[in-house]
């Protein structure tokens, strides 16, 4: 998974914070959908993971299933996804979920979207 997110790290559009990250979402039938960050001069950027996620969404996939969510910054060592992405991920994944932090040095640290949103704000706060 290493490899194909630094290959990712290629198609980011990251001109102005020079922040490449790379994000791989694996669904639960072993389809991937991949995601880069793309960012814009008024700031209104999206990000690496939410693509991804949107990706799988626009070829047809539901909540429910996914399975993973892979993610790469350009640290040396792994980063923690931004919390609008991680809003996203509760809205897709299931609690148990993983999302695997990679950095460029090939070291990783995996979380639950549990263990990354103990606080979740869901579906049922609307009520």
């Amino acid at each position: 998974m290493k490899d194909k997110l630094l290959e990712l790290h290629k198609n980011s559009y990251s001109p102005y914070f020079h922040y490449p990250v790379s994000a791989i979402v694996v669904m639960k039938d072993g389809s991937e959908f991949s995601g880069v960050n793309v960012e814009n001069a008024n700031g209104t950027s999206i990000c690496a993971e939410r693509n991804a996620i949107h990706n799988a969404i626009a070829s047809g996939y539901k909540k429910g299933d996914f399975k993973e969510i892979n993610v790469m910054t350009r640290d040396e060592l792994p980063s923690t996804p931004c919390f609008a992405c991680r809003q996203v991920m509760l809205e897709f994944f299931d609690k148990n979920d993983i999302v695997r932090c990679y950095g460029t040095s090939g070291e990783y640290r995996e979380f639950t979207i549990d263990e990354l949103c103990p606080y979740p704000f869901s579906e049922d706060d609307l009520q």
